[in-house]
């Protein structure tokens, strides 16, 4: 007689298996369905951005170790770069991470981040420590600057706000995002930190520009920034130190006019990767001015080759929300991307001498903690909020929506 199999106990091994290999087939399931999901073409523009800036870091690695070795310590000639993959791991965790978020969740994250920011940069003045002058950084283990991790926050916060207006376009939605902005400005020129404080404000510009304010309220929002501006040339000196220098043209001992002669000195196609010479004179040279030391090693063509993938990268987002029919999506994905652009494009003429000077890194290139990570973590929010089932046909939104009255109430 044969005999019959002997009988596993519940919640033993097989069971324990079958567990484990229904949870691997449900991350399987759920990475399929996020590749489904993804731009992939925008993927492919900011890892493309990320591999060049593992290059250009790698050249101007030298000269930012010469510079800042002293008679007592000597920094190998790669040491940033070494540090700069690290921070590009860690980026690059933090933004398939996010990348991963339905769409709600990453909504939330963004405002949670976003209040942790703001408590953050509130605490600057008091608990945080300088570097160049500027205070603008809290020691938390690791060094960390509140108002990179806002700027991607900052987008979602304002797009979660404007779109109330959906719901009631009688709530104060506006008057809140400039409140919201307004207490920003006084933060970060408080630092001082004039250049973020620009592209905060531009940002916030975009942004309301599109939730569908009158003509009216756009001219007087352009008028306030001018008046802004004016009002910081003629009372805050950081400013008015930008302007004059820019206004009054730069010397040969100007890092912004060393700049521009680096980014000159390789001609079309540059001298060669670690053959340059004029970045040894360059300060930041890994970080606010690597677009000089590319244009210096790799040429001219490699610089019109990045302005053209970050054009990609602008032009890639804005295609997919054509169709798009949620407010909050169109406005935090024009928000992140305005705030990707902005900064990349202002990093550029700052080196091309068409732009004053703002301390400003260039996104996914250059080399940087805070600023690496927070980067990542803004492309990641931008990929989980455009995220999109293809067999799903959407209607187009139109911001001729946003305050009609609803067919009852015009009959």
């Amino acid at each position: 007689m044969a005999s019959n199999p002997p009988l596993v106990p519940r919640g033993g091994r097989l069971g324990t298996e079958s567990a484990a290999q229904r949870h691997k087939q449900r991350r399987r399931n759920d990475l399929a369905i996020w590749w489904r999901e993804i731009d992939r073409g925008l993927l492919l523009i900011v890892l493309i951005l990320m591999a060049i800036g593992t290059a250009a870091v790698a050249a101007a690695s030298p000269a930012s170790a010469r510079r800042l070795s002293t008679s007592k310590v000597r920094l190998d000639e790669l040491h940033f770069f070494y540090i700069h993959l690290r921070w590009q791991f860690l980026g690059l965790i933090a933004m398939f991470g996010a990348s991963m978020m339905p769409r709600d969740m990453a909504r939330r994250a963004g405002i949670l981040l976003g209040f942790a920011m703001l408590i953050g940069l509130m605490l600057v003045p008091v608990a945080g420590f300088s570097v160049n002058g500027a205070r603008r950084w809290l020691n938390l283990g690791m060094s960390l600057q509140p108002s990179e991790f806002l700027k991607p926050a900052f987008a979602i916060i304002l797009a979660w706000i404007l779109s109330w207006r959906v719901r009631d376009p009688g709530l104060p939605a506006i008057e809140l995002s400039t409140g919201l902005m307004g207490m920003i400005a006084v933060l970060l020129m408080a630092q001082p930190d004039f250049g973020s404080t620009i592209l905060f404000g531009g940002v916030w510009f975009v942004m309301v520009l599109m939730s569908g304010i009158s003509v009216k309220r756009i001219g007087l929002a352009g008028g306030a920034g001018v008046a802004g501006v004016v009002l910081a040339y003629m009372f805050y000196e950081n400013a008015r130190n930008r302007i004059d220098s820019f206004v009054g043209g730069g010397t040969a001992f100007d890092q912004v006019d060393l700049a521009q002669r680096t980014l000159l000195g390789g001609g079309w196609t540059g001298t060669g990767m670690w053959l340059g010479t004029r970045k040894l004179g360059l300060p930041e040279a890994h970080t606010d001015y690597i677009f000089s030391v590319i244009g210096e090693e790799f040429g001219l063509i490699a610089c019109a080759i990045i302005v053209a993938l970050y054009l990609a990268l602008v032009t890639r987002v804005l295609l997919r929300l054509l169709d798009e029919e949620d407010l909050f999506t169109t406005l935090a994905a024009a928000g992140l991307t305005a705030q990707l652009g902005g900064q990349a494009f202002i990093n550029i003429l700052v080196n091309l001498q068409l732009f004053p000077s703002k301390g400003m890194t260039l996104p996914l290139i250059s080399y940087g903690g805070s600023s690496t990570i927070a980067i990542c973590l803004g492309v990641g929010f931008l990929l989980a909020i455009t995220r999109r089932n293809p067999y799903i046909k959407r209607e187009r939104f139109s911001l001729r929506q946003l305050g009609a009255k609803p067919r009852e109430q015009r009959r």
